[in-house]
């Protein structure tokens, strides 16, 4: 309006003979030098109120106590050994778990299931099935609404998340790894684990073929989230971060859907060392990386539709045939 008013004025003036055409230009400079600190006002105004919300965001999160608490009286460290078995892995149960993110809308539903130690059972079903939440909630990320899981018949709302956690060792399809180094990604700075327990683990692996390449082998330099080394070679330190530490049980989360046929060969090889002696849950779109399991659990609509093996399940015709023949398929 200022610019439009300066115009109709100055453009009288100038029929009139008052005015010269360079000092109308002039003029119009000058209000457009006039108005800018006022839009620099209200740009800066907007940024400090999208910083507000921002802000209002990260306190309420911080306030958030979503911290799944310790027990108040946990089960003892020579009460839950005493239930442990001789052999090698844990004893897992499901009894009757029910399970919802929100409300009523149950992900699972009456869930049993039993693990016998050093047992190898793997999870399928389409997405959303309740695949991963089975065993999101055997680390108690999650807390079921109804029912228990226990580990070596004690239930694990029983015991200190640490002590829990300390006997799982979880490989996932998205793997992070911290700047630092090889040796300290995979002994996540824990040094009470020898850098020769570190390299045993990557040769047991597959990992030290990559190592020789490398001019400072495990004292290698790791990027940001290991953009300097490819999916395959971080899944193999996962694999390898997992020997290290020598967890009880062996949870897989789709670990090898991210990668090409050369590079999953290579991590099934690691996936068989891995797992020799231990209680291992596997989840996997891909049903050929899972055949050789004990024991394949079909998931659909959070219940448990399908057991047992691979030949089992085909001879059967049910949703674990379609499934297989869907992906021979494609």
């Amino acid at each position: 309006i200022a610019v439009a008013l300066i115009l109709w004025y100055g453009g009288l003036r100038i029929i009139a003979g008052g005015l010269t055409f360079g000092e109308l230009v002039a003029f119009i400079n000058y209000i457009q030098m006039f108005f800018n600190p006022i839009r620099d006002l209200s740009a800066k105004y907007a940024t400090m109120q999208s910083g507000m919300a921002s802000l209002e965001r990260v306190f309420s999160l911080r306030d958030e106590n979503d911290r799944i608490p310790d027990p108040a009286r946990p089960a003892e460290p020579a009460h839950v050994a005493a239930h442990r078995t001789t052999e090698r892995g844990a004893d897992i149960r499901y009894e009757n778990v029910w399970f919802a993110y929100n409300d009523d809308e149950w992900v699972l539903k009456d869930l049993s299931l039993h693990a016998a130690p050093g047992e190898r059972i793997a999870f399928v079903g389409a997405t959303g099935s309740g695949k991963s939440t089975t065993i999101k909630l055997l680390s108690r990320f999650y807390v079921p609404q109804r029912g228990r899981i226990l580990v070596d018949n004690v239930d694990i709302g029983n015991m200190p998340l640490t002590d829990l956690r300390s006997r799982i060792g979880v490989v996932s399809q998205d793997v992070f790894l911290f700047s630092g180094s090889i040796l300290d990604n995979i002994r996540l700075f824990d040094d009470r684990i020898s850098p020769e327990r570190v390299e045993a683990a990557c040769e047991a692996v597959g990992l030290t073929p990559m190592l020789r390449r490398l001019g400072k082998g495990i004292e290698e330099p790791v990027l940001e989230r290991g953009r300097n080394f490819s999916q395959g070679q971080r899944q193999l330190m996962s694999f390898a971060r997992v020997l290290a530490f020598d967890p009880d049980v062996l949870v897989l989360d789709e670990a090898t859907s991210s990668v090409d046929q050369e590079t999953e060969f290579i991590i099934q090889e690691a996936m068989e060392r891995v797992m020799v002696g231990r209680t291992s849950l596997v989840v996997a779109h891909r049903l050929a990386t899972i055949q050789h399991a004990d024991r394949i659990i079909v998931m659909h609509h959070g219940e448990m539709r399908e057991s047992g093996s691979h030949r089992e399940l085909i001879e059967k015709g049910g949703l674990y045939e379609k499934l297989f023949r869907l992906q021979q398929q494609t």
